[in-house]
């Protein structure tokens, strides 16, 4: 049975990759007018708003859930404000968010011609961006550190510190049994394999004040990573490691379900994550009410969820509940499951920045001053 050998594979720097998108072309300035949206869609927002803010007010969670086009688009500062009016209390993307999230803070550009690189096997085969997101994943695996965290920190920081590989064998023989053995093996595996010194690795983000990643880990706002194997271009480096980023990924799916925790009265807003978002959620908010109920708790209720996505819901209006499954928006996961999770599901077709930039605009108008987050 064949087995392709990913080490073999040939890497570029970024630097010789045609990026498509600059992050001074696409960043959106929170201060500037939103764009004009339906009078339908201002009545949505004005809702949310004023749920986020009876939310905060009250100590229940707002979870943001993102996709990658959220980034992409150039959202980064309006997520920002966000985190630092403490208007949210957790956020959570994919692994294509996170990337473009590190490729835009280090690179100052993201984003490549899909159909072109992969007929000649440069897709996603750049240096950095699976060099330096695994070392920030192996040196989180020290500290516990989940996904989001540990990029976080890597990007804030400009860079990590790692042990020597004598001190890491030292520590895997005299405690084989540690939580952090198996983290320790594989950054020692790493080392060895790609010449990875010991020390300090600096490795400069030029444009990380526009980074949600580095934004969150600075406010301490859980952000939380949850990608698939094989889904994300880092896969295409030799330095691919699953059982580093499962790890990773596993710590942060218990951090989200720790926020779930938290909705009770609360809010989720679900802005152009068709997959990953409803996906996780189901299965975090099934975790949370399972542990609930062996306390003799009630389950998770009084939540809100607003689902913001351009397709148009199906056709379908979720207010008059699920459509059967002859019924084409049946099958769009992004409104099914969430109408399935208990509390309220608006769903608001709009572009993700319109919605957000809108948000963020009528939050400073109701609560021009900060109310929750860290500083």
């Amino acid at each position: 049975m064949g087995y392709m050998d990913l080490t073999k594979l040939r890497v570029q720097p970024l630097a010789n990759r045609k990026s498509l998108s600059r992050l001074e072309d696409v960043l959106v300035e929170p201060a500037s007018e939103p764009p004009p949206i339906s009078k339908t869609l201002s009545d949505t927002v004005d809702d949310c708003a004023r749920r986020i803010l009876n939310a905060r007010r009250v100590g229940a969670g707002v979870m943001l859930i993102y996709g990658a086009h959220l980034i992409k688009n150039g959202g980064q500062l309006i997520i920002a404000q966000m985190i630092d009016h403490g208007w949210v209390t957790h956020l959570a993307t994919n692994g294509a968010g996170s990337i473009h999230d590190w490729e835009f803070s280090y690179h100052g550009r993201s984003t490549e011609s899909v159909r072109e690189n992969v007929a000649t096997g440069t897709f996603g085969a750049w240096d950095e961006t699976g060099r330096f997101i695994h070392l920030a994943l192996l040196a989180g695996g020290l500290r516990s550190e989940g996904y989001g965290a540990a990029l976080g920190r890597f990007v804030y920081e400009d860079g990590c510190t790692l042990p020597s590989v004598e001190e890491l064998a030292r520590m895997i023989r005299e405690q084989p049994g540690d939580a952090l053995t198996p983290a320790r093996a594989d950054l020692l595996l790493a080392m060895k394999t790609h010449n990875i010194n010991s020390g300090r690795h600096l490795v400069n983000h030029r444009w990380r004040n526009a980074s949600v990643l580095a934004n969150a880990f600075r406010h301490e706002v859980p952000l939380t990573v949850h990608p698939g194997i094989g889904y994300d271009i880092i896969t295409n480096h030799p330095m691919f490691n699953g059982a580093v980023i499962g790890r990773a990924a596993a710590i942060d799916f218990g951090r989200f379900a720790a926020s779930v925790d938290t909705l009770d009265n609360g809010v989720v807003l679900s802005v152009g994550t068709a997959i990953m978002g409803p996906q996780v959620f189901e299965k975090s908010m099934s975790c949370v009410n399972n542990l609930r109920l062996q306390q003799g708790k009630q389950t998770v209720s009084g939540h809100t969820i607003y689902v913001v996505d351009l397709q148009d819901g199906g056709g379908w209006d979720w207010k008059s509940g699920e459509p059967p499954r002859d019924q084409p928006a049946y099958y769009l996961r992004f409104c099914k499951s969430y109408a399935r999770m208990g509390g309220e599901m608006v769903y608001a077709q709009c572009d993700n920045i319109a919605f957000l930039h809108n948000l963020c605009h009528r939050l400073s108008t109701i609560s021009p001053k900060r109310t929750a987050a860290k500083s």
